[in-house]
């Protein structure tokens, strides 16, 4: 990935909780109707059910380190296997504790049922790794590196694709080498790029790491949201504005709000429809057809990378329905542009991390027939197209439109987790946040 002659590195990325969030803005989510799937606007314009004929995701599983799933909702009967707490905080993988890893579950597999959320991949499966947020480690004891022990524990899992949709503000040792050893057994791991671009612009962790897929925000008009982060970062952009998702932990009722944590699902579960669709293909040609299938303006120089949008906006139609996209060389990664373990889908390393058992949604422009204008779709939150140039006829309503939405102003405050490793206390600041 080059731009301005300088290979592309990722070097932002965050999340934010939906429900914390809320509170902390002061402005209620919009609870949705009963059936949330038709608050799902993303999956008609990406023509799930054409996508559906042809791959719904079977043989896939995608490793969700979040809050917690909990595998009892209608939607995701019998859709969550085995997984792991490594935040060791009371409870296990299966207590949400605020709702989000329900939430972006349902959004990758869930079935629908009872009225709840379709997610994009019905058939694939997801494994919970369950990690703190910032507020967890104020009322709780927590493991202190809960994050990079999750994301190890999930590439040794049977998953083949680790969403993450928390961030903390600090780099750390720990968490690039889980990454790296993760891109080495040939995972994709996605994470949201930030939900405050307004508010700093800051880098978060693990989405800034060079082996992790950043994925930033579009609105429903194909702009980029504008509390989207961006820069050099960014790979991918997927829907995340007006996403129906759980308003709390009570998982009784949905609300519509926003935030890359709902993109970086979104995009997972592309990936997923893409990698079952060909089950004989490594993760790095999966995501190497996904960059060159995503959707781009009229006027997006080819080969250049935008720092509002990446790639382009993920489109699995292209690839699954019209065979768009270079899967090239198996064993190169297309974030690092260097050689990769790993193996395809039907082949996946052993695994050494908690058994996988069975327990108990993109673009607007992800089709060329429903794609929105060039401008609109490459549009940046100053007016100016993702890729720097101009914009002529911007959307009505744009990035601007979608400016602070809901849960993305969510900031936590940093606290200290201590651990104790061979009799020394060990001291570990850090502020997390979910998208």
């Amino acid at each position: 990935m080059i731009e301005g002659g300088r290979l592309r590195r990722a070097l932002l990325g965050t999340t934010a909780t939906v429900v914390l969030a809320t509170a902390l803005v002061g402005v209620a989510p919009t609870a949705v109707a009963a059936d949330a799937r038709s608050q799902q606007w993303y999956l008609d314009a990406m023509k799930a059910e054409e996508i559906w004929k042809k791959s719904t995701g079977k043989g896939i599983t995608v490793a969700v380190v979040d809050t917690g799933v909990d595998p009892d909702t209608p939607s995701l009967k019998g859709k969550v296997l085995k997984g792991w707490d490594a935040s060791e905080s009371q409870g296990d993988e299966t207590d949400d504790y605020t709702g989000h890893g329900t939430t972006l579950a349902e959004l990758i597999v869930g079935s629908g049922a009872s009225g709840g959320l379709r997610g994009l991949a019905p058939d694939a499966k997801v494994i919970p790794y369950r990690v703190a947020d910032t507020e967890r480690q104020n009322e709780q004891t927590v493991n202190a590196f809960d994050m990079a022990e999750a994301i190890k524990a999930a590439a040794d899992s049977d998953a083949q694709i680790i969403n993450v949709s928390m961030a903390s503000d600090y780099y750390s040792e720990e968490g690039r080498e889980a990454v790296q050893y993760a891109l080495q057994k040939g995972k994709l791991v996605f994470a949201g790029a930030g939900n405050n671009a307004e508010k700093g612009n800051k880098k978060q962790y693990p989405a800034s790491y060079p082996e992790v897929v950043a994925v930033a925000a579009t609105t429903r008009d194909g702009a980029v949201a504008a509390y989207s982060q961006h820069g050099a970062a960014i790979d991918l952009a997927a829907p995340g504005s007006k996403i129906p998702g759980y308003c709390d932990k009570a998982l009784q009722k949905y609300c519509v709000d926003s935030g890359t944590s709902y993109a970086t699902a979104i995009a997972s579960a592309s990936a997923a429809l893409i990698w079952s669709a060909h089950p004989d293909w490594t993760g790095n040609q999966v995501l190497r057809v996904m960059f060159d299938s995503a959707a781009r303006g009229d006027g997006w120089e080819p080969g250049t990378v935008s720092n509002y949008l990446g790639h382009g906006i993920v489109r699995p139609n292209a690839n699954i329905s019209r065979n768009e996209g270079n899967p090239g060389d198996a064993n190169i990664s297309p974030l690092t542009n260097k050689p990769t373990g790993g193996a395809a889908a039907g082949g996946a390393s052993p695994s050494t991390a908690p058994s996988a058992t069975a327990s108990g949604a993109a673009s607007p422009s992800a089709d060329a027939s429903s794609a929105p204008s060039a401008t609109a779709s490459t549009q940046a939150p100053d007016g100016k197209s993702a890729s720097g140039a101009p914009v002529a006829g911007s959307s009505e309503s744009g990035a601007s439109a979608e400016s602070g939405g809901g849960s993305t102003g969510i900031i936590i405050g940093a606290v200290a987790a201590v651990i104790i490793l061979a009799g020394v206390g060990v001291v570990v600041a850090r502020r997390r946040r979910t998208a």
